[in-house]
């Protein structure tokens, strides 16, 4: 048998990257362009990151275990970041849900059958196992409207472990709780993993005081927009099996560094904490011989250039499910970088 055909039973869907594109379809392992991790049922043509399928002539679809994200609660506007987890965390790689009714699964493989795509003794094994020539009963359709054929989903960013799925279809009643010999079956906690892929936060560059430039040891407050840094959150859902999570991304730091080790933060460690809701103060008239809550001093001028000073907003992540599930998840961070001007004070000789 061709080493291909080999790999193939293994990993049904096999995607070439490089020159050209190339997609097997064979059942099992859902393309990621048959990921539901992306969008969902309701197709917005303003998001590109949602997936579906298409047929021959162009018209989309999804499959009963789609995920749906409500991003009603994200983060908006042109600024706006994905989250840099603070551990080696990764979103969910693979996982198992619904996929297919009976005759959905029937309209899939039976084109692929008399293709003879994977040979004639594997595609005859393949009508046995899901008793195809019975007309009746045959891939459960006798079951119509009382389970659905779960298959595997692949994260869209293909990170380490996304071709770890690699069961064959297999059938789950309503309300039955799938194989426990299945790993990877959808759950709240993954959910909630998928929706905290899907978390945008406001940008990072923060307010100075002096404004265009300031000088050599004179204290800059820094701070940013309240308004903008609150609690956002995403919720994602299969609603054929009733499943849901929502993940809450929630400010909690602001870590500056000067950009030159010829600087000094406020406070020290340069992380200011989230104080009332606030990041920062703003400065205001009267304020010039305070020491800012949140701020920075220059010791040296940064002569014709600026220093690069780095804003990074730290987030704690919790998020709540189904069946009254929750936990954590990892911090995420996401910062931005901009130039400052120092000037050396200018002296006036009469």
């Amino acid at each position: 048998m061709p080493a291909l055909t080999r790999a193939m039973r293994k990993i049904p869907s096999v995607v070439a990257v490089g020159v050209c594109l190339s997609l097997f379809a064979v059942p099992g392992v859902a393309h990621a362009d048959d990921s539901p991790t992306g969008g969902g049922g309701t197709l917005d043509s303003s998001n590109p990151t949602q997936d579906a399928n298409a047929d021959d002539k162009g018209n989309l679809s999804v499959t009963v275990g789609t995920v749906e994200f409500d991003r009603s609660k994200n983060g908006s506007g042109a600024s706006t970041g994905a989250l840099t987890s603070s551990t080696s965390w990764t979103p969910p790689a693979c996982w198992y849900a619904p996929m297919y009714s009976p005759e959905e699964l029937q309209k899939k493989l039976e084109p692929i059958w008399e293709a003879e795509s994977t040979g004639y003794q594997w595609d005859a094994e393949q009508r046995e196992k899901y008793n195809a020539k019975d007309e009746e009963k045959g891939f459960n359709k006798d079951k119509s409207g009382k389970g659905y054929w779960w298959g595997s989903y692949v994260n869209k960013d293909f990170p380490p472990g996304w071709d770890a799925c690699d069961e064959d279809y297999f059938w789950v009643d309503t309300g039955d709780a799938p194989p426990a010999n299945i790993p990877n079956a959808v759950t709240p906690e993954i959910l909630a993993g998928l929706a905290y892929n899907e978390i945008r936060v406001p940008g990072t560059e923060v307010t100075l005081a002096p404004a265009n430039n300031t000088k050599v040891n004179l204290p800059t407050w820094a701070w940013l927009d309240g308004a903008e840094f609150k609690p956002v959150s995403v919720t994602a859902s299969i609603d054929a099996i009733g499943l849901t999570a929502t993940a809450t991304a929630e400010p909690i730091s602001l870590e500056i560094k000067p950009g030159t080790a010829d600087a000094v933060t406020y406070p020290a460690s340069g992380v200011c904490e989230i104080n009332n809701g606030r990041i920062g103060e703003p400065y205001a008239k009267g304020k010039a011989d305070q020491t800012p809550p949140c701020g920075v001093k220059y010791l040296r001028s940064s002569g014709d250039g600026s220093y690069p000073l780095q804003a990074t907003v730290t987030w704690k992540i919790t998020w709540t499910g189904t069946g009254g599930a929750g936990g954590d998840l990892p911090d995420g961070s996401f910062g931005a970088t901009q130039d400052v001007v120092v000037q050396e004070i200018q002296a006036i000789n009469r």
